[in-house]
């Protein structure tokens, strides 16, 4: 019903980014993020921001570039978060419970409502660590060819932030 469009839900999400190399996949984030209606982006200690290349591959969503908010570390970033699920190409041995996106998008659009919650993402070649995806509460894969998982950044965040919306 009309429960489910309420704005602020969207409002309650940040897209958490660690360690980025490349200044363009920030760029290319913030135009898939705000594209999806949300437009709360973190950076943890990106090598290089603001930058030109960002801008250019943000095309409309400068307004996104121009409100993130850089991080020194992922527990900055999560500050306030009540629930904070990490996206990890690669299968792992931790005791953090896992989920595939589309459950976890729809878990997390009803903590939403109530709730600051972080999708966070890793760096582009090593994506994150152990010790960043258990600072999360949920860790999320995306099924993909198992030949090759290795998922553009800022493609993944387009597939988060549109199961979030279709959620």
């Amino acid at each position: 019903g009309h429960q489910r469009r309420n704005p602020a839900m969207f409002e309650n999400i940040r897209i958490v980014l660690c360690h980025t190399s490349h200044p363009g996949n920030i760029g290319s984030t913030a135009r898939a993020t705000k594209v999806m209606g949300l437009k709360r982006l973190y950076l943890v200690n990106p090598q290089s921001f603001p930058d030109e290349h960002a801008t250019a591959l943000a095309s409309s969503a400068d307004d996104v570039l121009e409100q993130a908010v850089v991080c020194h570390s992922l527990s900055d970033a999560l500050n306030g978060v009540g629930f904070a699920a990490a996206l990890s190409a690669r299968r792992r041995d931790l005791a953090a419970p896992s989920a595939n996106l589309r459950e976890a998008a729809e878990q997390m659009m009803q903590l939403a409502q109530s709730n600051e919650i972080a999708f966070v993402f890793g760096n582009e070649t090593s994506g994150l660590s152990n010790e960043q995806v258990l600072q999360c509460n949920l860790l999320v894969h995306v099924p993909t060819n198992p030949d090759y998982s290795s998922l553009n950044l800022a493609a993944a965040v387009q597939l988060v932030t549109y199961e979030l919306r279709m959620a």
